[in-house]
């Protein structure tokens, strides 16, 4: 097995660079979005579970966060949703199943608004679909108002026992180290843009309906951001979606609960297989039957 090094693509025609990671091998391709405000350390442990597994793993930085080009401003998730795409045609990588948690999940959905034939399987974790509401939207503005004029420590400091379960930062101490150095370690003007474009988010539920892909959610049952009606009402929007609800986990399922959110994610992807495979089946039924 080839791992390929971090490399860096052009992403736009103003010279944003978009920093990801690219390992393993094949034709099969699991694409992780990082959440705010994090980067794309967090899904370490996903890519040691992955990259010897048949799957192609691409993990990138957001705009704005980790090694990527910082943009102030605001920054929608179509713009993240683009940057996604275009780390794929960096590649030449056609389709792809595509996982988020948080924000992430969120551009996930977005992704698969946009660029539908591109999706072969989804997983949300810790995120829901609904739009913004204009409390939230007060909120998420200020938020970055604060960020910009403060930094990014006070509010990962106030933010850590909110991302992680009470039982997981203390039974977890290198996780918590890792969350709270990810937050710290951020950019505040790309956060900031992120949690701007952030207010402005449509509703996804529609975009959930209209899939007919393999899908799974993850929701740990402390999440302090998403509930288990979120929870349902995604599972029950996708067809045939797994709901995975973690018991004692927090808003990072895939830190804090590592060997139950890979088992999860490694289902998604058999039925991803099964699913190709049953695809092409029906094709070459159909192209039989039409020519005969």
């Amino acid at each position: 097995m080839r791992t390929r090094a971090a490399s860096t693509i052009v992403a736009t025609g103003k010279g944003i660079r978009i920093a990801y990671d690219d390992v393993g091998e094949g034709s099969d391709v699991l694409l992780l979005v990082h959440g705010h405000p994090f980067n794309r350390s967090m899904w370490a442990p996903q890519v040691e579970a992955f990259r010897d597994s048949g799957w192609r793993v691409i993990v990138p930085d957001l705009r704005g966060y980790g090694d990527s080009t910082v943009v102030p401003g605001k920054t929608p998730l179509a713009v993240f949703a683009d940057d996604l795409a275009a780390v794929l045609d960096d590649r030449a990588i056609e389709s792809v199943v595509i996982g988020g948690l948080s924000m992430g999940g969120q551009i996930a959905m977005e992704f698969c608004r946009r660029f539908p034939s591109r999706v072969r399987g989804l997983l949300l974790a810790a995120t829901f679909p609904q739009a913004e509401t204009d409390d939230g939207r007060q909120r998420r503005n200020a938020m970055a108002d604060r960020l910009v004029r403060e930094g990014m420590t006070p509010y990962a400091e106030e933010a850590l026992p909110k991302m992680l379960a009470p039982g997981s930062i203390e039974a977890l101490p290198d996780v918590a180290a890792h969350v709270l150095s990810m937050m710290r370690a951020t950019n505040p003007e790309g956060a900031a843009a992120a949690l701007r474009g952030r207010a402005e988010r449509p509703s996804y539920e529609d975009t959930l309906g209209r899939i007919d892909v393999p899908a799974v959610v993850i929701i740990g049952d402390e999440d302090a951001f998403t509930t288990r009606g979120d929870a349902e009402l995604m599972r029950d929007l996708l067809r045939g979606a797994e709901l995975v609800w973690l018991p004692g986990i927090g808003h990072m399922p895939n830190l804090e609960a590592p060997e139950a959110f890979n088992s999860a994610l490694a289902r998604l992807l058999e039925r991803v297989m099964r699913y190709g495979d049953a695809s092409r089946v029906e094709a070459a039924e159909s192209s039989a039957r039409a020519s005969s």
